[in-house]
């Protein structure tokens, strides 16, 4: 079983090898891949040291699975390329996500669908990914008619370059490289990736247009507001949720605690309650202040957390591999 990551040295990169070593998934040989730069360095998986490869190397190798960190541009260009030599490649940029040709997966909700035939697979956007982990069960449910999300999203999305901003302003140190137009440092920034003509950020348009792909219901309204916050343990979201019918409370708190990949934590009266500090280098999406929306029908709140590194990059991939080679996909199941 050859398993190669390109985009090794970047954040989400390094948490898709950190999480890869500590998982059971067969790996005989590990092929670390990044650009130029970095090629020839030395990086050690499992106790032992391999040496990183240039895309080109490691297309020559033919690995069995692949996974993508390395932006849109590079994904674009490179992926078709191991692809076509009967590798799998599970993307984690935006390049393949809206393509009508390539699936969009969450592996608790639409693993099912993939084939043999699926070459290039897209990890949907860190903030979808938790949003439609709490919703799918509701929805399966439920049906859901509109959502309004806000989210408080970590810094590290941005990557390497937002981190060290960060960091450097708490230190106080003079700022030499922005990733934000103003500090992110005891700030919320109400600006996630490019403003688009609508007025909307084009993470806020991934919400929406991911959202009603992974779920398969183009009917689902949906409005969002995405903001940058000064936080390391990963993305909060507010979800007002109204659903298709009546709903019972208890029902609505049994169905997503009981939803594989789903912790609840719900007891605001004992200051129960989910938060990134706590979801922090976990797997699980968590979901708490569950309540009845008092303003309209058939509505509710709740508040969702994830840490964006693992189960909002790393780990959904990860388990879109685990799940190709169960099925016999990918190497032999047994």
């Amino acid at each position: 079983m050859k398993v190669a990551i390109v985009g090794v040295t970047g954040l989400v990169g390094n948490v898709m090898k950190t999480s890869l070593e500590n998982s059971d998934f067969p790996v005989d040989h590990f092929i670390p891949v990044a650009s130029e730069k970095s090629a020839g360095k030395k990086i050690n998986f499992r106790c032992k040291d391999y040496e990183i490869l240039t895309p080109k190397q490691a297309i020559s190798l033919k690995p069995n699975v692949a996974l993508f960190s390395a932006g849109g541009q590079t994904s674009l260009e490179l992926a078709p390329q191991f692809a076509a030599t009967g590798c799998y490649v599970i993307d984690n940029s935006s390049a393949w996500r809206m393509h009508p040709d390539h699936k969009l997966i969450v592996p608790e909700i639409n693993a099912n669908s993939l084939t043999e035939d699926d070459k290039i697979i897209a990890n949907p956007n860190c903030s979808t990914i938790q949003l439609v982990m709490a919703l799918f069960p509701l929805h399966r449910r439920y049906g859901i008619d509109r959502l309004v999300v806000s989210t408080y999203q970590s810094f590290t999305g941005t990557g390497v370059k937002a981190v060290n901003q960060y960091e450097n302003e708490k230190a106080g140190l003079a700022e030499t490289e922005m990733a934000y137009a103003y500090p992110i440092f005891e700030n919320c920034i109400p600006h996630c990736d490019v403003f688009l003509e609508n007025g909307y950020t084009k993470e806020e348009m991934k919400i929406v247009n991911e959202t009603r792909k992974i779920l398969g219901d183009q009917s689902i309204k949906i409005t969002a507001t995405a903001v940058r916050v000064p936080v390391y343990g990963g993305h909060s979201e507010s979800v007002n949720v109204a659903l298709g019918s009546d709903f019972d409370m208890e029902d609505v708190t049994d169905i997503l605690r009981n939803s594989p990949g789903l912790k609840v934590l719900d007891n605001p009266m004992e200051n129960i309650y989910p938060m990134p500090l706590f979801a922090k280098d976990k797997d699980e999406v968590f979901v708490g202040r569950i309540r009845k929306d008092e303003s309209q029908e058939n509505t509710l709140n709740m508040w969702v957390v994830s840490d964006n590194l693992r189960k909002g990059a790393a780990t959904n991939a990860l388990q879109i591999m685990q799940y190709l080679l169960l099925q016999g996909i990918i190497g032999n199941a047994n």
